[in-house]
């Protein structure tokens, strides 16, 4: 009887094999791991936020609106728990997606704002804190490729025959992936004209 249940399991398991379950479990884990990073990466710029706010307070406290913009764009990325459990529903994938490109609007408004002030902008603090946020920015970049990727081959493993018999048997779906939000608006080349403007008629 034991052997029969050992011939049993091992034919399971090469069936298992065959049929994509293996794959499906390691690019499942290999999306939560990248997942973890561009949480980790978002953040370590929420974390500069309040500093890089108090900074500019020193120099630029007129600019009230831009900085309680950021400072409420902040609040609201900490409001949303980014769990893993975010990856399997697209409402909240999006909403969490709209918070963090709030945040990055609100930043980049800072920043034009900080052009205006040469003190400022000279700041050792400032400048370190420019330079932490500006390599943040970049490993964020390279989280949500590897990110993108990794839900790439989940998605196409969970639509291809025979995997896709198996992730429907045990309920795998589609996960969601980062999306450009105005994507007609970048799609158009933006116009570059050199001709002077014409100067105001005598």
């Amino acid at each position: 009887m034991r052997k029969i249940l050992t011939v049993l399991a091992a034919l399971a398991s090469l069936s298992l094999t065959n049929c994509g379950y293996n794959a499906i479990q390691s690019e499942d884990e290999q999306i939560k791991g990248n997942w973890s990073e561009v949480v980790n990466q978002y953040q370590r710029r929420a974390d500069l936020v309040p500093n890089l706010v108090n900074s500019v307070k020193g120099f630029a406290q007129q600019e009230k609106d831009v900085l309680l913009g950021v400072t409420n764009a902040r609040a609201k990325v900490g409001s949303i728990q980014a769990t893993p459990e975010v990856l399997n529903d697209p409402a909240a994938f999006q909403k969490f997606q709209a918070a963090q490109g709030e945040l990055s609007s609100a930043l980049s408004r800072l920043l034009v704002v900080t052009e205006n002030y040469p003190q400022l902008k000279s700041d050792a603090l400032f400048k370190d804190l420019m330079s932490q946020l500006e390599g943040t920015e970049n490993r964020i970049t390279v989280a949500r490729n590897r990110y993108i990727k990794a839900v790439q081959d989940y998605n196409v493993t969970i639509r291809s025959f025979p995997s896709n018999l198996t992730a429907m048997m045990f309920g795998y779906k589609e996960k969601p992936n980062f999306a450009v939000e105005n994507e007609k608006e970048i799609s158009t080349a933006p116009k570059v004209d050199f001709n002077p403007a014409p100067g105001p008629s005598k």
